[in-house]
């Protein structure tokens, strides 16, 4: 009720509405604002209107890649406060994320701050810096010719472009993500130069299928790389614009430790960051889906890039256990592509084609538009050149007639009608710069009138001929490919990446074989077969080796006389080719055991209690046999060694009445059988094998057969330091030499030249022997003589590691 001046009643009139009619409008004004507004790109140049907004912003303020950064904030209440009246949230999420170059396959913004990261959001925007980059320029050139419509802002006071005249087609090439009312859009971000390639296909020959389309435009190319998984997916998504398909994170199993391999991702799913990753793996781990994963870390940096590893426990399978990680967590993610933009106003589902002509309709258009704006502005420059050369001509009776007039109005009814000259020729003589009015001047307007004349001509022929309209739409994205375009970063499988056989995710307890070279790789193999003859691998000598299962224990002799207890599923395994192992795959033998100082591994041996036991010769001329224990402790002594003695040789003793040899570094040779050395326990000191003479140590020590070995000696001077000398090589049968009794002085092996007066290097070895350097690169040795106290030829460089053939069955020798 409203009581008025003269005291009487006002009764308010109150209207009845429909509910459901007013909602019903509402919703619908309200579903239009986001769609058109907000929500949804243009496919013309791909584009939301608050990033067109912010582009065009930035451009006007003159935020070009040739000049410095600017506040972000800056940018954001310039384009809040002119055209886009939604918050500074909204802008400054849509201006990172087109500044992100994991999110935009062309980043349009250059941004110079914390910009956030796949986990992480970005600093605030008075923190950040921006500016506009190179792209962006090709997408706002032309906004002064005339080349796109212009509309008023959402108060009616400034203008703003309805679409950037997008010199690249950025729908394709970015992608974009959407959510409206009621619909939504997707795009995958595509490849520049192969996405040009399409687009000159489609010009040529209009009537292209998509099948066609896909030789040039075979699929997405995500800024982050992966791998996508099936293609069909990627084929409907063309044909109908709606389609699927797996992306896959780029992974690689490698040895991340001495004792473990573990899976290295170095490429993750488009917009998938490495510690959601990590909390879905914990995840899986905590709730028993995942096993086998010993730890994770995030090695991402700036150098590196994505770097994520994934430690396997020993004996897991990491191939199943990738295959698992593929399930359970975001390594494997599927893409929807759902290809809504706005075409002419309405909210389109569009095809790879249907984008593709779309935007070449759109560019089309911007060249015939600008080519009429260039057109009228030369047609008007040569109207004025050609009135000012003509006044130029009759320079005298153009100023005397201006002199003349009463005023301006009279000078240029006069000009015109004495030299038949227009309202605008006369308008510009009148405002004439006498500078001008010098003969250099008047080369100059002849040579400016020539060009416009061709220039005229050249931009009648683009108007006049389609084709010529298109050569220079062809030309120009060729040169946008040139200069943005980059290689193809994600990889396309056709097939499916499921497994025809899933493997087991634990490693089977199968024979294997441990394998010890010259240079100290440890290694194992998936396999017992017999191993290469002379005892090489593809690296370097093998020196010991020993039959085990994937999931045993082994043991490893060091110079100190101790035994290690080791499992073989702790050892990087290596594969064989043509019966070849590589040891390069291998492991160091120094960051696998605890060894002390300079102690050496020199064999390794079974932990069967049913073998023949183990026989160890010391630098002291010291031998001992031990049968094989099993302790309960990871390592002990298995002889008592004197001061300044150390093990020199450790070997398995073989069935079949084997020989001990021992060889001195003053040349002297000592075999005898291993049956007069009597087994003792693991306290025991040993028992003498040779006698040596003063000054002298044995330098190789192991198990014989004096039927078939060879014996490889070096010598050299003492006075040289280790490693240096090659020294002269001699091999000779092992038949040469006489065995004698424990505990002799054995026979001469080698004679010393001048300047010789000990071995530096020595093996014995079934035949043919072989030898490496320290670097594992082979040494030819020469052919075995008879001459057992011969003196050699020159080495070519120094040996490291020498051994003889091994085959399944054999023990370590050397």
């Amino acid at each position: 009720m409203a009581k008025v001046d003269d005291d009487t009643v006002d009764e308010e009139h109150i209207v009845d509405i429909d509910v459901t009619a007013e909602m019903e409008t509402s919703f619908l004004e309200y579903a239009y604002s986001v769609i058109y507004s907000r929500a949804l790109p243009d496919a013309r140049d791909g584009l939301k209107p608050v990033q067109r907004r912010i582009l065009f912003s930035m451009d006007e303020m003159g935020i070009r890649p040739d000049r410095s950064h600017v506040k972000c904030a800056r940018v954001v209440g310039q384009v809040m406060g002119a055209l886009h009246p939604h918050g500074d949230g909204a802008i400054y999420d849509a201006l990172v994320r087109i500044a992100q170059p994991w999110s935009m396959r062309l980043p349009l913004v250059d941004g110079h701050g914390n910009f956030g990261s796949l986990d992480a959001g970005p600093a605030a925007m008075r923190y950040t810096e921006c500016r506009m980059d190179t792209p962006a320029v090709a997408m706002t050139t032309g906004l002064d010719e005339e080349t796109v419509d212009f509309k008023p802002n959402y108060d009616g006071k400034e203008v703003e472009p309805e679409v950037l005249p997008a010199a690249f087609p950025n729908l394709l090439v970015n992608g974009a993500t959407g959510i409206a009312v009621g619909m939504a859009t997707n795009i995958a971000p595509h490849n520049l130069i192969e996405v040009v390639a399409g687009l000159r296909q489609l010009i040529v020959n209009p009537g292209i299928t998509v099948e066609e389309l896909m030789l040039h435009i075979p699929g997405p190319d995500f800024p982050t790389g992966g791998k996508i998984i099936g293609l069909d997916g990627i084929r409907d998504a063309y044909e109908t614009g709606r389609g699927s398909f797996k992306i896959r994170a780029t992974s690689r199993i490698e040895k991340v430790s001495a004792r473990r391999q573990g899976i290295v991702i170095t490429e993750l799913p488009y917009m998938i960051g490495p510690e959601r990753i990590i909390e879905q793996i914990k995840k899986g781990v905590s709730d028993k889906k995942l096993t086998g994963i010993a730890d994770v870390k995030d090695l991402t940096d700036l150098e590196r890039g994505t770097r994520l590893v994934i430690e396997v426990k020993n004996g897991i399978n990491p191939e199943a256990l990738l295959q698992q990680l593929y399930k359970q967590t975001k390594l494997e993610d599927t893409f929807s592509i759902n290809a809504v933009a706005l075409v002419e106003g309405q909210p389109r589902t569009l095809g790879l084609k249907d984008m593709l002509e779309v935007y070449l309709g759109h560019r089309r258009e911007v060249i015939r538009r600008r080519t009429e704006y260039r057109l009228d502005k030369a047609e008007a420059r040569l109207h004025l050149v050609e009135g000012l050369m003509i006044a130029i001509l009759d320079i005298d009776d153009v100023i005397a007639i201006i002199r003349s007039s009463d005023d301006v109005a009279e000078a240029r009814s006069r000009l015109m009608g004495a030299f038949d000259l227009s309202e605008t020729q006369a308008n510009y003589i009148l405002d004439m710069q006498l500078r001008r009015l010098t003969k250099f001047s008047t080369i100059e307007l002849e040579k400016e009138a020539k060009e416009l004349r061709e220039q005229i001509t050249r931009l009648r022929e683009i108007l006049d001929d389609p084709a010529e309209l298109d050569h220079v739409l062809v030309t120009e994205l060729d040169d946008v490919a040139k200069r943005f375009g980059t290689p193809r970063r994600t990889v396309l499988l056709a097939s499916s990446g499921s497994p025809t056989q899933v493997a087991p995710l634990e490693v089977p307890d199968a024979p294997c074989r441990v394998l010890l070279s010259g240079s100290g790789l440890v290694a194992r193999t998936d396999t017992d077969a017999p191993l290469p003859a002379g005892g090489r691998s593809a690296h370097d000598v093998i020196v010991s080796s020993c039959l085990t299962t994937a999931h045993g224990e082994f043991g490893v002799v060091t110079s100190r006389g101790r035994v290690l207890r080791c499992r073989a599923i702790e050892l990087p395994t290596v594969p064989l080719t043509a019966q070849a192992p590589n040891l390069q795959g291998g492991s160091r033998a120094t960051e696998l055991w605890p060894l002390a100082g300079d102690e050496q591994p020199l064999a390794v041996v079974t932990l069967d209690p049913s073998s023949p036991g183990l026989a160890l010769g010391t630098a002291a001329g010291i031998v001992k046999r031990v049968k094989a224990e099993i302790l309960s402790k990871d390592s002990w002594e298995v002889i008592r060694l004197d001061d300044g003695d150390e093990v020199v040789g450790a070997v398995e003793l073989p069935d079949e009445h084997p020989h001990l040899a021992f060889i001195s570094s003053d040349a002297q040779l000592l075999h005898f059988p291993a049956s007069l050395v009597r087994p003792q326990g693991r306290t025991g000191g040993g028992v003498a094998g040779i006698k040596l003479s003063t000054g002298a140590r044995v330098v190789w020590f192991g198990a014989v057969d004096p039927a078939t070995d060879d014996v490889v000696t070096v010598s050299g001077s003492s006075d040289s330091l280790p490693g240096t000398e090659a020294g002269l090589v001699k091999v000779t049968p092992m038949s040469e030499y006489p065995a004698k009794g424990r505990a002799t002085g054995g026979v001469r092996c080698h004679r010393f030249l001048k300047g010789e007066n000990r071995l530096i290097a020595a093996a014995i070895g079934p035949r043919p022997m072989v030898a490496s350097a320290a670097s594992g690169s082979p040494i030819t040795l020469p052919e075995p003589n008879g001459r057992r106290d011969g003196s050699g030829t020159p080495a070519t460089q120094p040996i490291a590691a020498m051994a003889g053939r091994r085959t399944l069955g054999d023990t370590a020798r050397g």
